[in-house]
């Protein structure tokens, strides 16, 4: 389940794009229409997949997959500290995923401020 992940670094076989300024890369779900396999998804017959199940679609570029894999790992730890485990195991143990509202989501996060970019500049 990390397709998504993995398709924004260089290392990801799709080609840079740049889209109103942006750098982007190309991604597809397992269950798009781009990535279906009719032998992996055979339903025993001459029945076909009637339904597109994953997308085709951009995400951000990230660089290469070196210089995010000690932000992705801080991130976990972040995250194993905030559950108080010191472990995978203890992570799996602790952990309780609760299901929040998008209106949450952009609360949870910095809002009516005007935020700044690293170098100072206003977003």
């Amino acid at each position: 389940m990390l397709g998504r992940y993995f398709a924004r670094f260089d290392e990801s076989p799709t080609e840079k794009i740049n889209i109103g300024g942006n750098y982007y890369k190309e991604y597809w779900g397992e269950g798009s229409n781009r990535a279906r396999n009719w032998q992996r998804y055979d339903l025993g017959g001459d029945k076909k997949l009637s339904f597109e199940e994953g997308v085709d679609s951009y995400v951000p570029y990230a660089g290469s997959l070196k210089d995010n894999v000690g932000m992705t790992l801080s991130k976990v730890k972040s995250t194993m500290c905030n559950c108080g485990a010191l472990s995978i195991p203890e992570l799996q143990e602790k952990a309780v995923l609760t299901l929040v509202s998008a209106t949450s989501i952009v609360e949870g996060g910095a809002h009516d401020v005007i935020q700044k970019n690293k170098a100072g500049v206003i977003k």
